[in-house]
């Protein structure tokens, strides 16, 4: 006996297929926390189910013979063991399925690392400070976090040797995550040597204050060659298009969400290694309600 479909049928399980094609390039949003004392706490970052990832930032000093020290700005005081209280923020935000990632450098001439040996030094206080070491003095307390972020913007070059230490130290437990926050023109300036290790999970590339590779109507070319490159040489899992999440988070770069939905999208949807959007920083995106806008359609 032979099966019959019917056009009503056959039109249902297009669209199952659709919708499962379309679920697989369904992105999520990484947001910067923890530079404003007016974003709000890391709990409700989380809670507005907005974020995927949230970078706190930043470990802005290390290397160079300095101890380590975090910077969250109007947060708490880590000096007093203000910032341990954090603690709890990042359970709840695991709880309810964000990865919370520690961000190191930034925009701060604060960090570089002297040696590989120095690099491997600073990886090891950061898996027993922040990851799945122990310390007796872990400055947000107690809570494992899930990864190492790499906004990397000066210094000296050592930082394979930072990232393959942390890469062994995670061996055989608990996945560690290793992030980048590269700038948009390939190779990076700092960077490169350590992406190129494949250890690396997510890249989100800066594509502003960088009018050589940031997107523009005028001109999309240059965005769309960049981000080309950037997936094409880089051996990470996923790349995220990484804008400012207002006109004044960025001196340029700036992408409305009704451009970034019309034009950016699509074509960065066309990589297999598409992971997303990543937007410089809540208290912006609190202020111009950009997640809001574009997260249905990243």
């Amino acid at each position: 006996m032979g099966t019959k479909f019917s056009a009503k049928s056959a039109f249902l399980f297009l669209g199952i297929l659709l919708n499962l094609a379309f679920k697989t390039k369904a992105g999520s949003i990484v947001i910067y926390w923890g530079q404003d004392g007016r974003e709000g706490t890391l709990t409700s970052t989380c809670a507005s189910r907005k974020y995927g990832i949230v970078n706190i930032a930043f470990l802005s000093i290390f290397g160079n013979g300095r101890k380590p020290q975090i910077n969250l700005a109007g947060h708490c005081d880590p000096a007093s063991n203000g910032c341990q209280k954090v603690s709890n923020d990042i359970r709840n935000c695991q709880n309810q399925g964000v990865k919370v990632m520690l961000s190191i450098g930034g925009g701060t001439s604060g960090y570089t690392l002297t040696s590989d040996a120095e690099a491997r030094g600073v990886a090891e206080y950061l898996w027993n400070n922040f990851l799945g070491g122990r310390s007796n003095s872990r400055p947000l307390g107690d809570a494992v976090l899930d990864g190492i972020d790499f906004d990397i913007e000066g210094g000296q070059l050592h930082y394979v040797a930072l990232a393959t230490r942390l890469s062994e130290l995670s061996r055989g437990g608990r996945k560690v995550y290793l992030t980048a926050a590269p700038q948009c023109p390939f190779p990076d300036e700092w960077l490169d040597d350590a992406l190129q290790t494949g250890l690396f999970d997510y890249v989100y590339i800066q594509f502003y204050n960088n009018r050589p590779c940031e997107y523009s109507t005028i001109n999309p070319k240059k965005f769309k060659d960049s981000w080309n490159r950037w997936t094409s040489s880089v051996p990470a899992q996923k790349f995220f298009v990484g804008l400012p999440a207002s006109q004044q988070a960025a001196g340029s770069g700036y992408v409305g969400a009704n451009i970034l939905k019309s034009q950016v999208l699509p074509f960065v949807k066309g990589s297999s290694k598409y992971g997303g959007v990543m937007l410089w920083n809540k208290y912006h995106d609190d202020r111009n309600g950009y997640s809001s806008q574009i997260r249905d359609s990243v």
